[in-house]
């Protein structure tokens, strides 16, 4: 959710800000503002994307060394310039930004008003910075010890950054289930949501931990927990690249993150597959080896895209590791009394390794004692820290909220990951191994293919980019893939879209089927395929019109359906990484044409830290 980026140092603050805004938009896009220390607080903050901030402010000129900004996602009152952040306290003394969400703000803010305090704005972030100074003032502590006291009263989650104009040599910043990380230059700090606005200016990171305070001053940081702990930060190096941030000629990050899909899938198997022995070796498992040996059920763990990846690896798993696999939202595993033995493996899958439910759900599999696993993009995410062990899948920083690449590289480990578990149990004869992972190396190759039919498919987006609803179906493995291209297309178009299991389609969606409704069927050659060509001539009869994702070479399907794409043949197992990918560049395209902003849809933002 909201990005939240933080200056101290020799430079001026508010060009580092803005350009960390800019980094951070994905993460929230209903407001944006800024704050600069230089003597007074000069705040400024409006309704809209950063873009509208920098034109609020214009040419005037703001100096200072230390300053803070925001982008918001709104939880705790509409989006407005009122509720945008950064919010001071009453005397002005203190301001704040805030990604998260304080829980108990009411009673909180009932004690405040009791005492005195007024509030500007409807926003949980303001009760916090009034409580600060309530303490600041009352106990006569320092701004960190208002600050840690301040936290040791609130229920819910925070990332925070806290400037007070009385310390004004210093930067406070705070965590709770909402990421901070630091970044450290050379007589300089900035602090920010992740990395992005980081990289710029340095590769030395420090990630906070729960409950952790940071004070930075120019020349030094202490961090200490909110129960007064001192703690010993570890510094990180940044792996990410400058220029993997930047649209590189693309319209728009989306697009370019579909096309840097043969990269990321490769770079998420490279040096894990050994070509000469047939196998996989998974570093970030080794220490695991004989609990997952061991294993007598495996539990998937996600939210949106991620759970359809975790679909795709429930039939991986199940088939090559013959191991039953159940796949969860993490948002429902959390809020019931799941079954979790010491003898099954939880795998979490995050691409930001952030999300407040998946990272929730972690720890409630931890404290019933399962091995706990997490497939991550992010190095040094909460995910990554929190789990015994996992898998990164490199496929490098995505920008556009709507996942493209983080899903291929995500069903591309969790294949390895399906291998790996079966050399282990010894459930997977040789040939089939070779034949799976001979056709994983070959995935890059493919998705290129594909990726060579774009103009094809953005003939078939302008035919349908008026419609009101899209059905999409597909069987097996293909049934997940269905999911994430009806996702795909609501997510960013608006368009309402739904994904079924073809066999289901009998069953209830049928009936909304005429001449009016686009059907998208992934029916590539595999096992199932005689029973799609059914499905797909029931559509037919209906007037329903008929767009197919097909094997090259097929030529049953052509002569029934109103388009096909084709994509290269594939071992079924693998089909998930190709056929997903005419479905992305169908639903960029529908979306384009109807003139939405593909990179930030509306309400989403990219890394769900809040519940």
């Amino acid at each position: 959710m909201c990005g939240i980026v933080g200056y101290i140092g020799h430079r001026e603050a508010y060009p580092i800000l803005i350009s960390g805004l800019k980094r951070l938009e994905y993460r929230g896009y209903d407001s944006a503002g800024v704050a600069v220390l230089n003597g007074d607080l000069n705040i400024y903050k409006k309704q809209g994307k950063v873009a509208a901030l920098e034109q609020h402010i214009d040419e005037t000129p703001i100096h200072g060394s230390i300053g803070m900004g925001h982008t918001r996602w709104a939880t705790h009152g509409p989006p407005n310039d009122i509720n945008a952040h950064p919010h001071q306290s009453s005397s002005g003394l203190f301001a704040i930004i805030h990604n998260g969400i304080i829980e108990n703000y009411s009673l909180l803010k009932k004690e405040l008003v009791e005492k005195g305090y007024t509030f500007k704005s409807d926003t949980d972030t303001e009760v916090l910075i009034q409580l600060i100074e309530d303490i600041y003032i009352n106990m006569e502590v320092s701004a960190e010890e208002a600050v840690r006291y301040a936290l040791n009263k609130v229920v819910g989650a925070y990332g925070i950054v806290v400037i007070c104009k009385a310390e004004p040599d210093k930067l406070i910043t705070a965590r709770r289930s909402s990421p901070i990380a630091i970044g450290i230059g050379e007589g300089e700090y900035i602090i920010a949501s992740d990395a992005t606005p980081i990289v710029a200016y340095t590769k030395n990171v420090i990630y906070l931990d729960d409950d952790e305070i940071a004070t930075l001053t120019i020349d030094s940081h202490t961090i200490r927990t909110i129960k007064n702990e001192v703690k010993t930060p570890y510094i990180q190096k940044i792996e990410m690249e400058l220029e993997a941030l930047e649209k590189g000629g693309y319209e728009h990050f989306m697009l370019k993150e579909i096309f840097e899909q043969p990269k990321s899938i490769a770079e998420s198997m490279r040096g894990r597959i050994d070509p000469t022995t047939n196998t996989v070796w998974l570093g970030g498992l080794a220490d695991v080896r004989e609990q997952l040996e061991r294993a007598r059920r495996l539990i998937i763990i996600a939210c949106g895209t991620s759970w359809h990846a975790g679909l795709v690896a429930e039939y991986l798993l199940e088939e090559y590791a013959r191991i039953p696999v159940e796949v969860e939202y993490a948002s429902e595993f959390r809020y019931r009394n799941p079954i979790v033995k010491k003898d099954d493996v939880v795998i979490a899958i995050s691409q930001s390794g952030e999300t407040a439910d998946t990272l929730a759900a972690v720890k409630i599999a931890k404290q019933k004692g399962a091995l706990v696993l997490g497939v991550c993009n992010v190095v040094g995410s909460s995910i990554a820290r929190e789990t015994h062990a996992g898998v990164y899948t490199h496929a490098g920083p995505e920008i556009g909220v709507a996942s493209t690449k983080a899903f291929t590289a995500q069903v591309s480990v969790l294949s390895l990951m399906a291998i790996y578990i079966s050399e282990l149990k010894d459930s997977l004869n040789r040939h089939k191994s070779q034949e799976v992972l001979t056709g994983l190396l070959q995935v890059p190759e493919k998705v290129r293919q594909i990726l060579k039919q774009n103009e094809k498919i953005v003939e078939i987006a302008a035919l349908f980019c008026e419609a009101s609803n899209f059905l999409y179906l597909g069987r097996g493995y293909n049934f997940p893939v269905a999911l994430e291209g009806a996702l795909k297309l609501k997510e960013i178009s608006y368009i309402h879209a739904e994904g079924y299991p073809a066999a289901e389609m009998k069953h209830g969606p049928i009936a909304l089927i005429d001449e009016n409704m686009p059907v998208v069927f992934i029916a590539t050659k595999d096992e199932s395929y005689e029973k799609v060509v059914s499905n797909i001539e029931e559509v037919i009869a209906r007037k329903g019109r008929v767009i197919a994702v097909v094997t090259a070479g097929d030529e049953v399907i052509p002569e029934l359906a109103d388009f096909v794409i084709e994509i290269p043949a594939a071992p079924q197992s693998i089909q998930p990484l190709l056929s997903v990918i005419p479905l992305q560049l169908l639903s960029y395209h529908i979306a384009v044409m109807r003139g939405c902003n593909v990179d930030q849809p509306r309400n989403l933002a990219k890394s769900v830290t809040v519940e």
